[in-house]
């Protein structure tokens, strides 16, 4: 029974062995990825995406390559600057395989020799700067990080995309001795934009003062103007008046005796002010000597009147007076 199902047994396992080795000769390579093949070990092709059928003992696959673009993050390296200041910087690459081959035969460990780069790369570029430009001048030192790696991995199917200095660490005594520096520029800074205030506070308030100042100087000048218009509008209007007066007066045809009386009363006038020395015209002097004599006259009249009346008795009443 044994011996009849040994054939059996025997052609099973053919069986599965030729269709495990089937199957090993069908490959499905996925997107963004590319296998390098190898026939008796020379390279035979690349494949990319898609179904791939290779030659059982004959063909094989030398190395599954991942095209996506891919990040490594290398440790901090000691480099020494220009004015020999020993700091750490750790960098990031981004980088992708942009052929295969190159990539499988170029170099023996990629990622290693990338590193291996990227450090006296880094320590080239460094060694011509000082610490503080080091510190100032990331893009610059990026720019040519990664002008420089591109160049040395083309031959290895490599394109560096981006380098970044992710951390510059400097000695803890300069670290200290920045700080110092910086809280000094913020003071410096404090004081100045402190004077410019007092500055501007100055100049605003003596702007303020001129300002006032000339406003007053107008309002004055313009109060002597209205006063010197006031006064002009009254002498205007006096001798308006006294025009309007000589014109009535030579309107009336006044004779000569009322011109002279005119002029008495302009005299008594003028002598009731405070002026101790008077001149009058000859004219007027003629006219005061006839009132004068006019005025005696008079009164020689009234004594003769006095005189010829009878004696009246102070104790009369009124009405016997008239009597």
């Amino acid at each position: 029974m044994l011996s009849a199902l040994t054939p059996i047994i025997v052609i099973a396992v053919i069986l599965v062995i030729l269709a495990a080795i089937l199957l090993d000769c069908v490959r499905i390579v996925p997107q963004a990825h590319a296998y390098v093949v190898q026939r008796l070990g020379a390279y035979l092709a690349t494949w990319t995406v898609g179904l791939h059928i290779k030659v059982p003992f004959i063909d094989s696959i030398a190395n599954k390559v991942d095209l996506k673009e891919q990040v490594a993050d290398f440790p901090p390296q000691a480099v020494i600057t220009k004015d020999n200041v020993t700091m750490h910087i750790d960098t990031v690459i981004f980088y992708q395989v942009t052929d295969p081959k190159l990539y499988t035969y170029g170099v023996e460990n990629p990622l290693n020799a990338i590193e291996n780069l990227t450090a006296t790369t880094l320590r080239n570029i460094i060694g011509e700067m000082d610490l503080d430009k080091t510190l100032t001048s990331r893009d610059d030192i990026n720019t040519k990080m990664r002008a420089t790696l591109d160049d040395a991995t083309d031959p290895w199917g490599i394109k560096i995309n981006r380098v970044e200095l992710k951390n510059i660490m400097p000695p803890k005594t300069i670290q200290e001795a920045m700080e110092k520096q910086m809280k000094a520029e913020r003071e410096r800074r404090e004081k100045i934009l402190r004077a410019e205030g007092e500055k501007e506070s100055t100049i605003l308030v003596a702007e303020g003062q001129n300002q006032a100042a000339v406003s007053r100087a107008q309002a004055s000048k313009q109060a002597m103007i209205e006063e010197a218009y006031g006064k002009a509008e009254a002498i205007r209007s006096i001798q308006k008046a006294t025009a309007e007066g000589l014109k009535y007066l030579q309107e009336a045809n006044l004779n000569e005796t009322v011109l002279r009386l005119k002029a008495i009363e302009a005299f008594s006038t003028a002598a009731d002010g405070k002026a101790t020395k008077l001149i009058i015209p000859s004219d007027i002097q003629s006219m005061v000597g006839l009132t004068a004599s006019l005025t005696e006259a008079g009164k020689f009249a009234s004594q003769k009147q006095e005189q010829a009346a009878p004696a009246v008795s102070p104790n009369l009443t009124k009405s016997q007076i008239k009597k």
